[in-house]
């Protein structure tokens, strides 16, 4: 199989991602790493962390559907989809899209469509979590 797909409620394995990916055939290698970052909300509150939690069993099936829909509309050679649960601090990445294809724009425009696509359809959701100790759902729609 040439997917690497997976829900993890640890780091992502940034390198092994890389290494699965890699391919003589491939021309373009795409990487997008979703990290959290640091912003102030409303009353000045600091962003500490965000918190994901994930309908695991229908997230796994989400990313199998949607590696398959890529695979119809790009020639991949290679992909992963992984995503992180649980709580993910500051710059540590929580979603990672990785794609191998042929030449570099199949690679970028494949890329983008499965982190936008994942982002509206999977079964996770994130919650910031704020100085104050308050944590926030936030919507799929909401711009990054």
């Amino acid at each position: 199989m040439n997917d690497y797909l997976a829900i993890l409620p640890t780091p992502l394995p940034v390198a092994d991602a890389l290494a699965f990916v890699s391919s003589p055939a491939a021309g373009g290698i795409a990487v997008f790493l979703g990290a959290t970052r640091e912003q102030i909300g409303e009353n000045g509150k600091s962003l500490l962390a965000l918190h994901y939690e994930a309908y695991t069993d229908m997230a796994a099936k989400q990313l199998k559907t949607l590696a398959a829909e890529a695979r119809g509309k790009w020639p991949i050679l290679k992909l992963a989809i992984l995503h992180r649960t649980g709580r993910v601090n500051l710059t540590e990445p929580s979603v990672l899209i990785a794609v191998s294809t042929p030449h570099r724009a199949e690679a970028f425009e494949s890329c983008r469509w499965i982190m936008d696509t994942l982002k509206h359809s999977a079964a996770i959701w994130k919650q910031e979590i704020w100085s104050d100790g308050q944590a926030t759902w936030v919507h799929p729609d909401k711009p990054d």
